[in-house]
């Protein structure tokens, strides 16, 4: 049985990835001052941070049924099956509508969306580890069914250099944000899954890293039982911030030398509220099935 994975720009993997590794990638939509762009496609990285610099007004969208159908019509051509793995329910409707499309024919038993509250980089992994289970011969139901038990299994950490963002989308109130810039606040925040919410507040980078490591500690030893982070990812990803993420990246590397380690951008979705500067670590439990 030929299996499609699918999934889309939220997850940080761009178009030439995609070939390369035989995933398929919807482009996400955003609205800058009015205008739709396509990520990846019409709106690069670069163009985002420079559109987001100079004040453009930045939202995103769900892709528009026709273009999920679309894309699960030309793949039902070559495959059997699809299985879809959208930005995390919690963040966006894209889920929902998969699902009600998935219910008509000619997509009922063939078409599998996912929602293992992946976002960014843990719904980039969450891609590449459908792929290997279909390669296991694993189908549809199935790697659906695995994904979504082991959505618990990892924990996103970020701190931002500004609170410009985070006001602007609703993220803290503008007196929270006035506050926050005269005592030089930066706060640290978390991703569970399906909600982004506050998790500490410090005054310095340096201090935002240690929170963030002794968290990432606390996830390994409490919540994925894997102290030693032996059978766990530790991610670093960052918007704008590579150099930072890399001595980052190196510091998680020191503390777990028995993990598998990765670096890689942010989503544009997550940057919308961070803005450029930000850090961000993940621990994520692998999957037993793919251990071995």
């Amino acid at each position: 049985m030929k299996i499609a994975i699918m999934t889309d720009s939220h997850s940080g993997i761009s178009q030439k990835e995609a070939a390369e590794w035989g995933i398929y990638v919807l482009p996400a939509p955003f609205i800058v001052d009015g205008v739709q762009y396509e990520e990846g496609i019409s709106l690069t990285e670069e163009a985002f941070y420079q559109k987001m610099q100079a004040g453009a007004d930045l939202s995103t969208s769900q892709a528009a049924p026709a273009d999920i159908m679309d894309m699960w019509d030309r793949l039902l051509k070559d495959y059997d099956q699809v299985v879809c793995i959208p930005l995390s329910s919690g963040l966006t409707g894209a889920y929902q509508t998969m699902t009600m499309l998935a219910q008509d024919e000619p997509y009922e038993g063939r078409v599998f969306p996912v929602d293992n509250t992946s976002v960014s980089v843990t719904e980039r992994q969450a891609a590449l580890d459908a792929l290997r289970l279909a390669e296991m011969g694993y189908d549809g139901a199935g790697i659906k069914r695995i994904l979504e038990e082991n959505r618990k299994n990892a924990l996103i950490f970020i701190t931002v250099t500004t609170l410009k963002y985070l006001k602007k989308g609703g993220r803290i109130t503008t007196a929270a944000a006035a506050l926050g810039t005269l005592l030089k606040i930066k706060p640290v925040l978390q991703i569970d899954g399906d909600k982004l919410d506050a998790f500490a507040k410090v005054r310095t980078m340096s201090q935002a890293k240690d929170t963030m490591l002794a968290a990432i500690q606390d996830c390994l030893t409490n919540r994925l039982l894997d102290p030693e982070g032996e059978h766990s990812y530790i991610m670093v990803a960052h918007t704008q911030n590579e150099e930072a993420a890399e001595e980052f990246l190196q510091e998680a590397r020191e503390r777990w030398p028995k993990s598998e380690f990765y670096m890689a951008p942010l989503a544009l979705a997550i940057a919308c509220h961070t803005g450029p500067g930000a850090l961000a670590i993940v621990a994520e439990r692998k999957l037993q099935e793919l251990e071995g």
